[in-house]
């Protein structure tokens, strides 16, 4: 048996298939995983993402100290609640984790991280906090629902004390709030809008609840994945990990490269690979032939070499099969995917495939 979150019972007692995801037992689906993601790009489903990690960051130099262990620069973090997304780098480049924080004030901001890299990510930081005397604490004690789609903030609405809500409902992308005994945030992992929100664990229950009452859809880690694939956001363990760089990885929109005095973890390393004529190039996939595309299935581009699918599999929205995929360096537009030992054509597109719920390529 695996860890539990707050809401297990809730999963049980709803049907959901109950399957390991990196030490947690979580909710794959309650019945059907294609309805559950249809929901989130209609209206508003809800998925338990308590298995997250929340690190809470404190002291006078915590500001300079995020400055340095992250890659994107809070510098630019300048209102209370606005939030960055940024990957935290080892001294080769390499992801160790990608995560979002949060300015709550000069003296402390909050990190939602993976829970896969909890155990790493915390003495990662600890041990690079020391030298500024900052402190990490792990928040315990706390549920997180993510409520997502078009309708999902205003379906989630009667969950936030009508004291806060008017504020929590004009809240802009990537900001979040303490609303009472809630912190919410407006962000997410489907491409679409709604809200993050924690709670303490006595609370998660009655919200799921509530939430169920007023029409958002219960969603399982099936339904996730494809939502995040459909909008092209990485997963960490498949998309990069400690051996790849966010050049490598579609992330390099979250570097901050200048202030070019500002020296954080991995920005040498990072500075020869954006040179690097070979780098590999991260591109979205779409399947020409009929067929399933799959992680680590190996892509053929012809005079250019060999590559390989991060993440691949359906897509409910576009009813096809799509991918994302490290390649060689250099200009193309198709290519073809080894399934099964049969080569199948694909045809290179930019991403996301799908943004708040509209398909962004021609099929």
């Amino acid at each position: 048996m695996g860890l539990k979150t707050p809401l297990f019972a809730s999963h049980v007692a709803a049907g959901a298939k109950i399957v390991d995801f990196g030490g947690w037992d979580m909710p794959l689906h309650y019945g059907s995983q294609k309805e559950e993601h249809h929901a989130v790009r209609n209206t508003a489903g809800v998925f338990d993402v308590s298995h997250m990690t929340i690190v809470d960051l404190n002291g006078d130099r915590v500001r300079e100290f995020l400055r340095y262990l992250l890659a994107n620069d809070v510098a630019r973090l300048q209102t209370p609640g606005k939030a960055l997304y940024s990957a935290m780098l080892n001294d080769n480049g390499g992801v160790i984790d990608d995560l979002i924080v949060y300015f709550m004030h000069e003296c402390w901001f909050r990190l939602i991280v993976n829970a896969a890299t909890r155990d790493k990510d915390l003495a990662w930081m600890q041990k690079q906090a020391h030298d500024f005397s900052v402190t990490v604490t792990e928040v315990a004690g706390t549920a997180m629902l993510a409520v997502q789609g078009p309708k999902a903030r205003e379906l989630a609405s009667g969950c936030v004390d009508a004291k806060w809500r008017e504020a929590a409902l004009a809240l802009p992308p990537f900001t979040g709030m303490q609303a009472g005994q809630l912190f919410i945030a407006r962000t997410g992992y489907t491409g679409e809008d709604g809200w993050e929100i924690v709670m303490p664990a006595a609370a998660a229950a009655s919200t799921w609840d509530q939430l169920l009452a007023a029409g958002v859809a219960p969603c399982g880690l099936g339904a996730r994945d494809t939502l995040r694939l459909e909008a092209a956001m990485n997963l960490y363990g498949t998309d990069m990990d400690e051996t790849v760089s966010p050049l490598e990885a579609g992330m390099g929109w979250t570097i901050a490269w200048e202030p070019r005095e500002r020296e954080f973890i991995g920005r040498a390393s990072l500075e020869r690979k954006r040179s690097d004529p070979t780098l590999q190039r991260f591109v979205g996939l779409l399947l020409e032939d009929k067929g399933v595309l799959r992680n680590h299935q190996r892509v053929v581009v012809a005079g250019q070499g060999e590559g390989e699918i991060t993440s691949g599999g359906y897509s409910p929205t576009m009813e096809r099969s799509i991918a994302l995929a490290r390649l060689p360096a250099g200009q193309s537009e198709s290519a073809a995917v080894d399934v099964r030992g049969k080569l199948l054509q694909v045809r290179i597109v930019p991403t996301p495939f799908v943004r708040n719920g509209k398909i962004r390529i021609k099929t």
